[in-house]
């Protein structure tokens, strides 16, 4: 009786001094994640209700004044209106390429090293330097309407109002979706990735059950892939919202940072860049931060009611 009690003691103790070892190390980064993230956020709510010197710190207190402002502001507003709208089409559009890229890499085809490194290259690639060909590339007498007018489409462009030397990116009506397009690109390579994760953590008995009751792929792809890949789901578009509100290095190098052409590249990051670091109105520039998280918060929120529960790894 005395050995067992021995032994189970000796257990409970070793058990507790790995758990004491095991917060040790966590602690350090816990605390570091509390400070820089969840003390951030609760700072920056401090500062929005004053008016904010960088130097001298608070130097008026003005409650919601700058939340009043901000909702007054139109140019904000049309900042608001063009985050959502790129996140609204950008997100499903990358999301369905990088699905399609992740399905045919994962299956039986040669060079699939090759092609999983040829779709991810673009997300390696600096995105000011892609920004920067991508203006190139979209310019009256760039590469994109050289190639339409080379193969005869300008008539097919032409009837949708675009001439043979469309400026694509000093347009306000296709400025932004021309960003979609680019972010389209460069992007879903990294989605590729992360459904390809998902991807191979489906059992392969469950295609050869599928194979041997008679399902085409196409069935096999909607009734089984498409389904197990719900935690898949839910990170990516987690991921991809957060990344489409947040849009600001490519918004600022095509557009400037007053958002041109007509504030149709004007972005909420770039709005609070303009507040903090043109005008230098911190308060102003955190009360925009404050709406940012809100708006990110609630439609992570969301995403989590419409997928159901959280990846599970």
């Amino acid at each position: 009786m005395t050995a067992t009690a021995t032994r189970r003691a000796t257990g409970r103790s070793e058990r507790g001094s790995e758990a004491l070892a095991a917060y040790a190390l966590i602690a350090i980064p816990m605390v570091l994640f509390l400070i820089l993230n969840i003390g951030s956020i609760f700072y920056a709510l401090y500062i929005s209700v004053w008016r904010w010197n960088v130097r001298s710190g608070p130097q008026q207190f003005l409650g919601l004044a700058n939340y009043q402002a901000l909702l007054n502001d139109h140019v904000f507003m049309r900042a608001i209106q063009n985050t959502l709208y790129y996140a609204v089409v950008w997100v499903p559009i990358t999301m369905a390429i990088g699905l399609t890229l992740a399905v045919i890499v994962n299956g039986k085809i040669r060079g699939k090293t090759f092609f999983r490194a040829s779709f991810y290259f673009p997300a390696l690639a600096s995105s000011a330097a892609v920004t920067v060909l991508w203006i190139f590339l979209f310019a009256p007498e760039g590469l994109f309407n050289s190639i339409r007018g080379a193969i005869g489409l300008n008539g097919l462009f032409e009837g949708l109002g675009y001439g043979p030397t469309k400026n694509w990116l000093g347009d306000p009506d296709t400025a932004l979706n021309t960003v979609i397009g680019l972010n389209a690109w460069t992007t879903s390579g990294t989605f590729m990735l992360f459904y390809l994760a998902s991807l191979q953590t489906i059992s392969h008995e469950i295609y050869e059950a599928a194979a041997i009751d008679g399902a085409g792929a196409w069935q096999t792809f909607w009734k089984i892939t498409f389904p197990l890949l719900r935690p898949g789901h839910f990170f990516v578009a987690t991921v991809a919202v957060i990344g489409a509100l947040q849009l600001f290095d490519q918004a600022f190098i095509a557009g400037s940072p007053s958002g041109d052409p007509a504030n149709a590249l004007m972005t909420m990051v770039l709005y609070l860049y303009n507040a903090a670091f043109t005008q230098f109105k911190f308060g102003y520039a955190a009360a925009v931060g404050i709406v940012l998280f809100l708006i990110i918060f609630a439609l992570t929120l969301i995403q989590r009611r419409l997928f159901g529960t959280a990846p599970s790894w």
